[in-house]
């Protein structure tokens, strides 16, 4: 397959693997989002974040990177309320805003929370395992031509982050387990959700009421 037509398959897609690089990162968010609650514009964020080595990466390159990742999943919610939360509020509050984050920001995680997440919830089904995970990116590479020419290791990669992203918000308690937890929705994130028309998302969180 030509570059330009792996170009243009990746243009129509609205799924990326960007995940691989840019995984949950709780850590990362909150530090984030700390120095935007106190008052730091993006760049000196950005600057902060590599001149103090806040986050404790190898590289400048690597710190910088992630810095902008994690600027734009906290703007990918579109709320400051939300984004002072992360900062402020006791971590499984602030958890399961990153949660909502990361799935606003990445299409392949919005669609996996609602449709096999949200779907196993809505069915009151608690089992959950690899073949949840298979069906699902196969489900995807069968339907968009981008996905479908991914490697066998970055899909791999991909089901390792999803797996330790439901790890860190409980949903499951480790990476070898088969039975998905019930979940409750915490109102400041439910409030934002419905006020932002997001209501489709509710399901991922355990919440149809």
């Amino acid at each position: 397959m030509s570059d330009t037509t792996k170009a243009a398959l990746q243009a129509a897609s609205p799924y990326n693997a960007a995940i691989t690089r840019e995984q949950f990162l709780f850590y990362e968010v909150r530090t984030t989002a700390k120095l935007l609650h106190e008052g730091c514009s993006l760049e000196e964020v950005v600057e902060r974040i590599i001149s103090d080595n806040l986050f404790q990466y190898p590289t400048e390159k690597s710190v910088r990177k992630i810095a902008l990742a994690c600027l734009r999943r906290l703007g990918a919610l579109g709320d400051n309320s939300l984004v002072t939360a992360i900062a402020t509020q006791p971590s499984d509050v602030a958890k399961q805003i990153c949660l909502y984050a990361m799935m606003k920001q990445y299409r392949l995680v919005w669609d996996f929370m609602i449709t096999v997440i949200g779907e196993k919830y809505r069915l009151s089904d608690t089992t959950f395992g690899k073949i949840d995970l298979n069906s699902y990116f196969l489900r995807l590479q069968e339907q968009d031509d981008w996905v479908a020419t991914w490697s066998d290791s970055t899909v791999t990669k991909l089901k390792q982050v999803i797996i330790k992203m439901l790890v860190e918000n409980e949903y499951i308690d480790h990476i070898k387990f088969t039975k998905l937890n019930p979940v409750w929705l915490q109102p400041i994130l439910e409030n934002s959700i419905r006020e932002n028309g997001d209501e489709i998302a509710l399901s991922a969180f355990n919440c149809f009421s």
